[in-house]
């Protein structure tokens, strides 16, 4: 039993070291190899002469031979072929396509189906160039400075404008540590993005940080981009001024350019010898407006303090149910219609909740009354936020651009300030405040929404 073994061992591992190539060959001499015998046999065992037998046996022989050794020329060149397709493919050249492509045998559809891929391969290689090229030109271009770090916090990545920022050349930078080039704070506060007051090198003023993270080759790097938000800063700031400017002297001009004219028409009655017999009434006439105005003028600025002292809010627990309750009965001139949500509990400050809800529903009450409408109140619960509504029945709203803008009022004697303080409110809650026209009736609903 053991010598059977050791005997079948030799033969497995001679056939086991076989080639394909090989393979194919003996397979090929053995399919081959009964008819050639008994060719060979009928042919020396009939009555031939020696010519014809040694004749005979060599053109045998070598058809045989021959034929084999075609068959395995026929399936050994083929796999050569696409094995060198394949490697091309591999070391990333899409420009070499296999032959007899477009004939219907399965060599036939193997050869095309890595044509193909080839050319889908050499497609994608082409995008990804492009898109590679178009994102270093855009980033070469932005006026933003753009940094990318590995995780031991070194520098792998710098556009023009980091460049810039640092005083530096890339060839420079790239290697350095964030502290080292005095990024550490920027980088050191995770994801997210934030404003900061720094001074760099290349510029200092207030910079919005951006941070984020990618991978690139298979490594996670962090990107760090820096913003710098002075000159746009200045620019708003400057917006604002002027429009702050021009409505103050809109209404200052609105105010003192009677004022002024009475008090001429005042002063040359005043100094006339010859008086009408009412002129005391025409004085006492022309002091009343100009105390009228006067008095204006003094709300307007009251006004405008109110906007721009706004108070921070101070947190504390509201019942949404009993705060919707209690300011839907502070309204008197028009029924308010309740429409109650669930049951919620928010942090907030009442009292500046409950002024932009009396804001926003003296207003619904204000255009209901035009039309002969009612109003409605309600909430819902929307993800983590609480949705506020109030819709009323009025004519709509003409100019919704201009809605938040400060002074800027639709009403007879409005203030123009009421929308605006609402709105700042809920920002300072971390909410919003929006007011459109409805789509499905007539007249506007106010949507405030607030974290829960």
């Amino acid at each position: 039993m053991l010598i059977k073994e050791e005997t079948r061992k030799p033969k497995a591992e001679i056939h086991f070291r076989l080639s394909h190539e090989r393979r194919v060959f003996v397979m090929a001499f053995v399919a081959g190899l009964p008819g050639a015998v008994i060719a060979l046999i009928l042919l020396w065992t009939g009555s031939f002469t020696p010519k014809v037998q040694w004749t005979l046996t060599v053109l045998i022989v070598t058809v045989w031979l021959g034929m084999v050794s075609s068959l395995r020329q026929r399936v050994v060149f083929p796999l050569q072929t696409l094995s060198n397709l394949l490697a091309a493919l591999r070391e990333g050249d899409y420009s070499i396509r296999g032959r007899d492509a477009r004939s219907t045998d399965a060599l036939g559809e193997v050869t095309r189906e890595v044509n193909a891929l080839a050319q889908t391969l050499r497609e994608q290689r082409l995008d990804a160039l492009e898109a590679t090229a178009l994102l270093r030109k855009v980033m070469e271009e932005i006026d933003v400075a753009v940094f990318a770090f590995d995780a031991d916090h070194k520098l792998r990545l710098v556009n023009r404008a980091g460049e810039r920022l640092l005083n530096m050349p890339s060839e420079r930078l790239l290697g350095l540590r964030a502290e080292e080039i005095g990024l550490a704070d920027c980088l050191h506060e995770g994801e997210g993005s934030r404003l900061m007051d720094a001074v760099f090198p290349g510029g200092s003023g207030r910079w919005e940080v951006r941070r984020s993270m990618f991978r690139q080759g298979g490594l996670p790097l962090r990107l760090l981009v820096l913003s710098d938000l002075t000159r746009t800063l200045r620019e708003e700031e400057l917006k604002a001024w002027q429009r702050i400017v021009r409505v103050i002297g809109h209404e200052l001009n609105n105010s003192l350019t009677p004022i002024k004219s009475i008090s001429g028409s005042l002063k040359s009655l005043l100094q006339r010898e010859s008086r009408p017999a009412d002129w005391e009434e025409d004085v006492h006439r022309g002091l009343a407006v100009i105390g009228s105005r006067s008095e204006s003028l003094g709300r307007f600025m009251a006004a405008y303090a109110q906007l721009a002292k706004l108070p921070q809010p101070r947190f504390e627990s509201v019942d949404v149910s009993a705060l919707m309750r209690r300011v839907a009965g502070l309204e008197t001139r028009l029924e308010v219609s309740l429409q109650p949500g669930p049951e919620l509990t928010i942090r907030a400050d009442s009292d500046q909740i409950e002024q932009l809800l009396i804001n926003l529903i003296r207003n619904s009450v204000d255009a209901s009354l035009e039309t002969g409408g009612g109003v409605r109140l309600g909430w819902k619960r929307s993800g983590a936020y609480l949705d506020i509504f109030v819709q009323d029945d009025g004519p709509g709203l003409s100019n919704t651009a201009n809605l938040f803008v400060p002074f800027f009022t639709t009403k007879p004697g409005g203030s123009g300030i009421g929308l605006v303080l609402s709105r700042q409110i809920a920002e300072a809650h971390g909410g919003s405040l929006t007011l459109d026209n409805r789509e499905d009736a007539p007249g506007c609903e106010a949507r405030l929404r607030l974290p829960i």
